[in-house]
């Protein structure tokens, strides 16, 4: 299973409890990063963009570890300016991954940006969305199959959603919820994981607050999937998936 965020910490509120959780149900796990952070209101006493991007990696690495994330990649993309990269390139670097890893299922945010809306979280959903179709096409970045790398069709895309919007924020639109993950035995081992990432300590009661209200369980929309027929509710990301 892969899940392809924007930020350091979104791994953990967003996705935190799934990854717990399919870890223990011998599910190899990856989370791509798209940026170190460092353009972060909250800095943790760093006095540099460079100072406080390394140290978001390292509380990157830290929540990885209480997750139990197989393997934990943070790219190297600018912090809050990911709607000015070149989108081709930004998704080339996706794709390779992606056929790297050879994910079955994959997760992201939707292009609304999550309950936060975030802008970036909006973009890493695009960019994900693209490298989700197109790591699957021997057409797209064709240079990338060689020395044993081949094309991979991941069978099952979601996008995290939610029942509930923020108060004082710009108005969402979220995708309907279409599996229900319960994650209860994981709930507190996921806020820990957030709380990994010391630097940004002043948001640690709002999303404690976030994670609570959402209860002991996360949703997700099924957004694309190689297996036919109509949406049904889930409680397993995993059904339906073939092996390969």
């Amino acid at each position: 299973m892969m899940c392809i965020t924007a930020h350091p910490d979104d791994e953990a509120g967003g996705f935190g409890g799934s990854l717990r959780l399919y870890h223990e149900r011998g599910v190899e796990t990856c989370v791509v990063c798209l940026t170190a952070g460092q353009a972060a209101t909250h800095r943790g006493g760093a006095t540099s963009d460079l100072e406080l991007g390394a140290m978001r990696r390292k509380e990157f690495a830290a929540a990885c570890e209480i997750l139990k994330v197989s393997r934990g990649i943070v790219l190297d993309y600018p912090d809050g300016q990911l709607y000015r990269q070149d989108l081709y390139r930004v998704v080339c670097d996706l794709t390779k991954v992606v056929r790297e890893f050879r994910p079955q299922v994959m997760l992201t945010f939707g292009p609304e940006g999550g309950v936060t809306g975030h802008p970036d979280h909006s973009m890493a959903s695009i960019l994900a969305n693209l490298a989700f179709h197109w790591a699957g096409r021997d057409n797209r970045y064709p240079d990338q199959l060689k020395d044993g790398l081949a094309s991979h069709r991941t069978q099952k895309l979601y996008y995290a959603t939610a029942d509930f919007v923020l108060p004082n924020r710009p108005p969402i639109t979220l995708a309907p919820a279409t599996a229900y993950i319960e994650i209860s035995a994981y709930l507190e081992t996921k806020i820990a994981a957030f709380k990994a990432h010391t630097s940004q300590a002043p948001l640690f009661p709002l999303l404690e607050n976030n994670v609570r209200q959402r209860g002991a369980r996360e949703m997700f929309h099924l957004a694309a999937s190689m297996i036919p027929g109509p949406i049904v509710q889930e409680t397993d990301l995993f059904a339906g998936v073939k092996e390969d």
